[in-house]
């Protein structure tokens, strides 16, 4: 994969969140239907389409990305934490920590570390 496309009732809103917290803060590009694309170092683009509809979501629905260690995972918990954003969710064990926040629309966005297929 190698986008993901969103509703969200304020892009200004999410582009802020995405590029302060996730690192997609390379320069957007607003397509003529109003969709705003932002994009990571690693050319993952994230699209944002306007909507004025709730967002609302499966109980199990969420996306994420992998960190290399699991003191960045930590380092994102207390950054997010100290800005106020919702934590959903937290798993800090010897071969899984995971964090879950909400995004200004709600959906949660997970931040985990495992380790690789060799340990």
């Amino acid at each position: 994969m190698d986008h993901l496309a969103l509703a969200v009732s304020d892009q200004g809103r999410s582009q802020r969140f995405y590029a302060t917290y996730l690192g997609f803060d390379a320069p957007p590009r607003e397509y003529s239907d109003g969709v705003l694309m932002l994009y990571n170092s690693e050319g993952f683009a994230l699209a944002l389409g306007p909507s004025d509809e709730p967002v609302r979501m499966p109980r199990f629905f969420h996306f994420g990305m992998g960190l290399p260690t699991p003191e960045d995972v930590r380092s994102f918990r207390d950054r997010v934490m100290a800005d106020g954003i919702a934590i959903v969710e937290e798993w800090d064990e010897p071969d899984y920590v995971s964090v879950k926040c909400l995004d200004p629309d709600g959906y949660v966005v997970e931040v985990s570390w495992e380790p690789g297929p060799s340990g």
